[in-house]
Parts: structure tokens; sequence; C-alpha cells
């Protein structure tokens, strides 16, 4: 089996690290005050941009969905039942808020994005805008 290690997974596992010694050793804040990373595929194609994320236990009205010119914006909350009694030994289960910036390389068109969410995958469609399309140009012959 061949493992790939791409340079953001490594940048999202330092991150991870380091938000995690930060807020274990400094500061003592509630879980719900807790901003986490949301991890992202984005594709393009000649038409349009397809971005999953995978967001387990919410519901579509809990993810809130921005696009202006060529950024979308994905934030969220993941709830916790925090519980002052309880003592976790070990807490990897998402829990905060998250938002997610990403920053397109051409123009969409916001009037016609697609959105789904499936079985904890959020999904979406992105068009580009008609003048960042590439266009065909026949060649006619004299």
């Amino acid at each position: 089996m061949t493992y790939y290690v791409t340079p953001y997974r490594r940048m999202a596992a330092m991150r991870h690290a380091m938000n995690h010694w930060l807020n274990d050793s400094l500061v003592d804040r509630p879980v719900a005050e807790h901003e986490m990373l949301l991890a992202v595929d984005v594709l393009e194609s000649d038409e349009a941009y397809d971005i999953t994320a995978l967001v387990p236990g919410l519901e579509a009205d809990d993810v809130n969905i921005e696009v202006l010119e060529n950024t979308v914006t994905i934030k969220g909350e993941f709830k916790s039942d925090e519980d002052e009694q309880r003592k976790y030994l070990v807490s990897e289960l998402p829990c905060g808020r998250f938002s997610r910036t990403i920053t397109l390389p051409s123009a969409a068109q916001a009037s016609k994005v697609e959105a789904t969410m499936k079985n904890g995958v959020l999904s979406l469609h992105i068009p580009k805008a008609e003048a960042d399309r590439p266009k065909s140009i026949k060649v006619k012959s004299e």
C-alpha cells in the first residue's frame, strides 16, 4: 500500500499539534470556545469547482456557506455535551467552532452554487464565472 504525505497534511498535523499544545498548556478554556480546522478537498474542472468537507453529526442548518468572488467560507460549530462532572481521558471527537476560507484561482458564480449534505459529507458545486471558463475557438479555413 502506498501512502502519500502531502505538504497540506504535514502542515495540518503540525497546526493541530501546536493548537493542542497551546490550548492545553496556556489557557484552560471551555471546549465550546475551541476553534478547529476543517479539512477539505477541492477539485477543479473546466466548468466548476467541487469542494468536499467532512462534517459528521451536523445538520444542514448548522453549516453556513458564503461565496464572494473567488473566496468560499464554510462556518459552523460542532456541539459538545460538555459536562463538568466528566473527566475525559481522551477527547478526539470534533467539537467547537470551525471556519475555513478557500481562495479559488478564479471567480465563481455565487448565484448558482449548490450545496448538499449526506451522511456527514458536505459537497459544494461552484460554477466558474462565465468570463473565466475556457473558450473553444473554431479555426476556419479559407
